[in-house]
């Protein structure tokens, strides 16, 4: 079976909009949390988000929208996306330009794409508002197409001429790493020469808000210290948005294109808690699993793992859980690999996590640095033993574990080797 590659990748986050900041974020430790203006109300307890910067994207109608002049986008394609949609078409413009790709190169029947997003509440609650209110011939022709799960794949298929495989994974926050690693497979299997592997979401009042109820984001007022993983005093996590775009191909591809290459995907793993819908298991044992079944894949032992991105939000209850999924597999390594939770600098981007998260390795790895976890000021007795780094380590990662975990104990891991 064949070796797989990530050749591109593309960036609208709350640290960065292109690869060069996002780069200079992860190595400088530098936050996207700010205290976002709509929550600053007498009734809403969450202060802080990480929203992303020079897009306008707040209104419901698309030709009020606002993005950076780099960016060209049809009013015809804007009435069929939701905000996430044009972060994710933005995404992917920057991923095909960083891969070096032409339109014949992914524009054929060996190239698909997979993509995840929990679709855009925003707009669908105000077309089945409109729809009540004044008449159901009064809705938006294309409102379902830009609003519901599956606007990021209907959006970026149809705008690119995408013909190989494609679909949208709904996982939570585990989806745009089952995306990743499913569209590893597809190469793997020799069914498709190449694949995007997609994640984004709105990242805004209605997609972040609704948490709260759930008691899980932080209610801290302070930017620097509401999204904190692993920390004694963390309190919840900070909702963003964006999108990430992940180019992979095989290694025929790479060599008939002579593409530079970020690193090898050596392979995943995923296993599921069957323990509650919303709450990880305590001991994280699914996570366990996928790890185990990552590595396996991989043909990597824990001892050969230099760095894990870790999924923990700075929940509670989430980042004990890891930790002590984390301990089960690396307790007894001699290496104590570098663990940190980039969550810290950007927030929880929800379905958007793993595939932002997996670029984010591959940028590390290709570029010679571990990003730390910052914000933590004293680590929860829990997590003692894991070799949690606070600061980023000027070191190359040559085997990178990254997990990701979602609602209903949905888990997954994967393994990045050096190139």
């Amino acid at each position: 079976m064949r070796k797989v590659y990530i050749t591109g990748v593309g960036f609208i986050t709350s640290i960065g909009n292109d690869l060069a900041t996002v780069t200079e974020s992860l190595r400088d430790s530098r936050h996207g949390m700010v205290l976002y203006p709509p929550f600053q109300r007498p009734d809403i307890p969450v202060k802080v988000a990480a929203p992303i910067k020079d897009f306008q994207t707040d209104t419901v109608d698309a030709e009020d929208w606002k993005f950076p002049a780099r960016y060209s986008i049809r009013r015809e394609l804007l009435r069929g996306m939701a905000p996430h949609g044009v972060y994710a078409y933005c995404a992917m413009l920057q991923a095909v330009e960083d891969a070096k790709l032409s339109e014949a190169d992914y524009s054929n029947d060996d190239t698909g794409l997979y993509a995840a997003s929990g679709g855009s509440p925003f707009l669908l609650g105000h077309y089945l508002e409109k729809m009540r209110k004044q008449g159901v011939m009064r809705c938006q022709p294309l409102g379902i197409v830009a609003s519901i799960a599956g606007t990021v794949n209907f959006n970026l298929v149809s705008h690119f001429k995408i013909k190989g495989a494609s679909t949208g994974f709904s996982s939570a926050c585990a989806s745009s790493a089952h995306a990743i690693g499913f569209a590893y497979d597809e190469i793997k299997l020799g069914r498709q020469d190449r694949m995007f592997a997609v994640g984004a979401e709105d990242g805004n009042v209605d997609s972040i808000l609704p948490f709260a109820g759930m008691r899980a984001l932080s209610v801290q007022t302070d930017p620097g210290i509401a999204s904190r993983p692993f920390d004694v005093a963390r309190d919840g996590f900070v909702g963003t948005g964006g999108a990430t775009v992940v180019v992979l191909e095989s290694e025929e591809e790479v060599e008939r294109r002579n593409a530079k290459v970020y690193c090898e995907i050596a392979g995943w793993g995923q296993a599921s808690d069957g323990h509650n819908v919303a709450i990880s298991h305590p001991d994280g044992a699914g996570l366990r699993v996928a790890m185990q079944n990552a590595l396996r894949s991989a043909d990597i032992t824990a001892d050969q793992v230099d760095y894990v991105n870790a999924h923990a939000t700075s929940t509670p209850i989430g980042d004990l859980s890891e930790a002590r999924a984390l301990k089960a597999i690396f307790g007894n390594s001699p290496t104590r690999p570098a663990i940190s939770s980039t969550k810290a600098l950007t927030g929880h981007g929800l379905s958007l996590a793993g595939a932002m998260e997996g670029a984010f390795c591959a940028v590390a790895m290709r570029e010679g640095f571990m990003p730390g976890s910052a914000h933590i000021t004293k680590i929860d007795p829990a997590c003692e033993g894991l070799n949690i780094i606070r600061a980023t380590l000027p070191n190359r990662p040559n085997v990178v574990l990254s997990n990701s975990s979602g609602f209903g104990g949905a888990n997954v891991a994967l393994v990045f080797k050096s190139a």
